[in-house]
């Protein structure tokens, strides 16, 4: 009986053994509805095609379902700056930041960047550095607050202060590389190399371009029969993430307000001043009547209560997951520290943009070439060049001519009152015409907006409309930042 049933099981185990080989041999392809030929089909040339469409949120974000929504001035104009005037557009769905950096974050970034380029750039670590004594003032004692914020443990969750622009840039596309980079060793395709110093660290454009090369696990398959059995990853996997970056003036206004949770059918059931239905403080949870819902001045002499019952509980900044969020689930939308965005500064930005996806700041720019029209090699930190696209190969474009186009409409030859015309003809900046920089304005082309309240402001800037803005490598003690990333693809995750 036992040497019977061993018959039949050996019997079986041949039958699905054969199953499985014939499979094999009759495996069906996906065919292109165009030409007919099989995708993914080392046979017929491999070209390939993944099912894997969806994208992945990356380490830290929020998925914001973009739409249509009145951006500007929410209530009266009180600084009379007259910059914001209400206008209806459009923003695309994409990714943002659940918190502002934090500290923990941005030390994270000081360390890497030391042991990477610590020994033969140290030009590159101190460029990074936060400015500390930016929370010194002449009539005011800061000294511990200067010594300790960035560092000590108590303050790893606040928001990280004393950031230029130009630094929230760079942290950026540090941020890109490195989340990239443990997706490839996660996925078993790079081993982690803690080695890496100089420019042979990895870079999602370098590693694109065939410069980085790593220490290789194991490569994806080849189906191309001409290939060399195994390729790198490219972006047509669906395996990289787009760049972290830093959010637009409208997107990040778009998500502050947080209307997807205020609409019905498409219509907006109360227009909010604030990132949240109602006045400053709590009034849609009867356990949390009257809690402060953001950190902010509330008067004069005022920053965060009285003892023993303290208002929104911080005298400066406070942690990042601080009070509640936005229908989004962004916290510290209002309050807390100011952030900065993408935008060039303009007063007229919001009559002159475009109502789909707005932004002033466009420099468009290519990856340089070598004489054999290849990809120049990365430079000596391991990053691929970039050069602004000229007017001579743009020569019959219609949406574009040139690369810079920040003063576009508001700054160039056809907004400008030149007495001696042809004396600024070539000056692709005409800005200076326009805003005497130092002289009659603070405007110019180097100088960004940033957004929302912070805890120094009273509760006026708390609105996600009101705008300011700063020269994009200064910085202060309530401004910090948080970082974006693009949809791709559909404005809606797939459930």
């Amino acid at each position: 009986m036992i040497k019977h049933k061993k018959h039949i099981i050996n019997r079986i185990s041949k039958f699905a053994i054969l199953l499985l080989l014939l499979s094999a041999c009759s495996k069906k392809f996906e065919q292109s509805s165009t030409t007919g030929w099989d995708y993914n089909n080392p046979a017929n040339g491999g070209f390939e095609v993944t099912h894997n469409t969806e994208q992945e949120t990356g380490p830290g974000l929020v998925f914001i379902e973009g739409g249509t929504f009145v951006m500007g001035r929410t209530e009266q104009d009180v600084m009379m700056d007259w910059n914001n005037i209400p206008r209806r557009v459009t923003v695309s769905s994409f990714y943002m930041d659940e918190t502002e950096v934090r500290n923990l974050d941005y030390l994270e970034y000081l360390y890497w960047l030391g042991r990477v380029y610590g020994t033969d750039n140290p030009e590159v670590v101190k460029k990074a550095q936060p400015d500390q004594l930016v929370w010194r003032n002449e009539l005011s004692y800061n000294e511990e607050q200067a010594e300790f914020y960035l560092h000590h443990p108590s303050f790893q969750n606040y928001p990280v202060v004393g950031v230029s622009w130009m630094q929230a840039n760079d942290y950026c596309a540090w941020r890109t590389d490195r989340v990239n980079e443990n997706i490839l060793i996660q996925m078993g395709i790079l081993e982690v190399n803690p080695d890496q110093t100089n420019e042979n660290n990895f870079n999602t454009d370098a590693y694109l371009a065939g410069q980085y090369e790593g220490i290789v696990r194991e490569d994806l398959q080849d189906l191309n029969p001409s290939g060399n059995g195994t390729r790198k990853v490219r972006m047509e996997d669906n395996i990289l993430l787009p760049r972290y970056r830093l959010p637009t003036e409208a997107e990040w206004e778009f998500a502050a307000l947080g209307l997807i949770g205020n609409t019905l059918y498409e219509r907006v059931i109360e227009r909010r001043i604030y990132p949240w239905n109602g006045h400053i403080t709590r009034t849609d949870d009867k356990n949390a009547y009257g809690e402060f819902v953001a950190n902010f001045k509330r008067g004069r002499g005022d920053y965060m209560g009285v003892a023993g019952n303290l208002n929104d509980g911080a005298d400066r900044t406070a942690p990042v997951f601080a009070y509640w969020p936005n229908d989004y689930g962004l916290y510290n939308m209002a309050g807390n520290v100011s952030e900065w965005v993408m935008d060039v500064y303009r007063p007229l930005s919001h009559e002159d943009m475009t109502d789909l996806n707005p932004y002033r700041g466009n420099v468009f720019k290519k990856k340089k070439l070598d004489s054999d029209g290849m990809i120049q090699e990365k430079d000596s930190l391991g990053h691929v060049v970039y050069e602004n696209v000229t007017v001579e190969e743009n020569v019959g474009r219609r949406n574009y001519r040139k690369a810079n186009n920040i003063n576009h409409l508001d700054g160039d030859y056809s907004t400008v009152l030149v007495n001696d015309w042809t004396a600024e003809q070539g000056n692709e900046n005409t800005t200076k015409l326009m805003y005497e920089y130092g002289v009659s304005s603070l405007i110019n082309d180097e100088t960004r907006v940033f957004k929302g309240g912070s805890w120094r402001d009273k509760a006026y800037y708390l609105s996600p409309g009101a705008r300011r803005f700063l020269e994009q490598d200064k910085s202060t003690d309530d401004i910090g930042f948080r970082c974006a990333m693009t949809r791709v693809g559909a404005p809606f995750q797939a459930k």
